[in-house]
């Protein structure tokens, strides 16, 4: 279980429209850049919620990956994204990966700022 997880926020994000408001897209996008960066899809589930007019008004998305997932969603009324990427090594060291994919992403949604987090998984941490 040991392994790495990416966090991020991402405001005033300067991306295509469709890349906050099109569960497709945000979907084919994620997937393509999860392969691209050699971790392996085994499911998929994106969803755009609409507004009480009936309008897209965000996306969550999730890929499970065979080392673990990528999770998003977004705030297209703030421009504001939530980004979520965790990677188990068991047979092997993955962290290169998802910082690769992550680094991809950020970059997709284009904020004007962003609070990144990592956080060491299955680690056990000595007592203070």
């Amino acid at each position: 279980m040991h392994g790495i997880h990416l966090i991020a926020d991402l405001h005033d994000c300067r991306c295509p429209t469709e890349h906050l408001l099109d569960a497709a897209t945000l979907e084919a996008r994620c997937v393509e850049a999860c392969l691209r960066h050699g971790l392996s899809v085994v499911g998929r589930l994106f969803h755009t919620f609409a507004s009480p007019a009936g309008e897209s008004a965000g996306v969550t998305g999730a890929v499970i990956l065979a080392e673990s997932h990528l999770a998003l969603h977004t705030w297209p009324e703030t421009s504001a994204v939530t980004l979520d990427i965790y990677v188990c090594n068991f047979s092997g060291d993955n962290g290169a990966k998802a910082k690769a994919l992550f680094r991809e992403l950020i970059t997709t949604f284009a904020p004007g700022t962003s609070e990144e987090h990592t956080v060491r998984r299955g680690e056990l941490q000595s007592a203070q």
